[in-house]
Parts: C-alpha cells; structure tokens; sequence
C-alpha cells in the first residue's frame, strides 16, 4: 500500500490542486505534499476529511483503486434496461472461455433443479423476491468458492 499515492491519485481524480486541498484541510501545501511523498501521513481526523472531499470512504481513500472505482460508477451509472440487454454469459466468455463450452459438457437440467430449489428456498424462507434470492445464492456461491 502506498497511500501517499493513492492520496495523490484521488486528488487527481477530483481535480484540486495540492493548494485547494490545503486550504480546505487548513494545513500548508507543504503538508499535503509531504503526505503526496510519504514523508508524513494524515493523521485520522485528517483523512476522514480527505476521504469527505474526495467523496469516498475512509476504506477506498487507503485502498485507492481508480479503476475499481470506475467500475462502480459505471454500476451505478447503468440502468436495469442496459443491463438486461447485455449477454453477460458473452461478455464474460472473452475473460472465461469455460462459459462459452460449458454447454456441451454440463447436464445443465440437473443443475437447475438444484438451483431452482434453493432459489425457491430463499424465496419462501425469506420472504426474498426473485432477483434477491438470485442475488443472495450468488453471493453464498462466490464466499464458498472464494474461501475453499
């Protein structure tokens, strides 16, 4: 972690000058640059205020990723009529040539009904609607896969 340039890409990203920063922090720009450098760091009164001016978390301030951030903006940004329209199994093939094969391999049916049944499952037991409990079975899916 290099916060002296995840601090220096944020301020970037919003366009202020080290002297804007400096003056609504009310520190000198030698401060922020000395923190730009890693000489010194924000203390956490500090960086809650850069996290507030860089409108993001105190979290995303000390693990500033542009692009992941870009990422977000574009889910954010995207309407339910987009998404729906992209083929996500294409998209994701060019990344994952597994999904493009899959197909002619897998007994897909066997493994809807497993899935339908716990979809059903999170519906009735939850109270959850259908997009939720999609969404609620794909998280426990990714947490199990990412944690074995």
């Amino acid at each position: 972690m290099n916060l002296g340039n995840n601090l220096f890409k944020a301020r970037k990203k919003v366009g202020l000058s080290q002297e804007e920063v400096s003056e609504k922090l009310e520190v000198s720009r030698q401060t922020i640059s000395k923190w730009k450098t890693n000489e010194t760091v924000p203390d956490i009164y500090q960086a809650k205020k850069l996290a507030k001016i860089y409108n993001l978390s105190l979290d995303e301030l000390i693990d500033f990723d542009e692009k992941l951030l870009v990422i977000k903006e574009i889910i954010n940004n995207s309407s339910e009529e987009k998404i729906n329209k992209i083929n996500w199994t294409s998209a994701w093939s060019k990344k994952y040539p597994v999904l493009a094969k899959y197909s002619n391999k897998v007994d897909i049916e066997k493994y809807s009904n497993e899935i339908r049944k716990m979809l059903d499952s999170l519906m009735l037991n939850y109270n959850f609607n259908k997009l939720d409990s999609m969404l609620v079975l794909k998280d426990i899916l990714y947490h199990e896969w990412k944690d074995n």
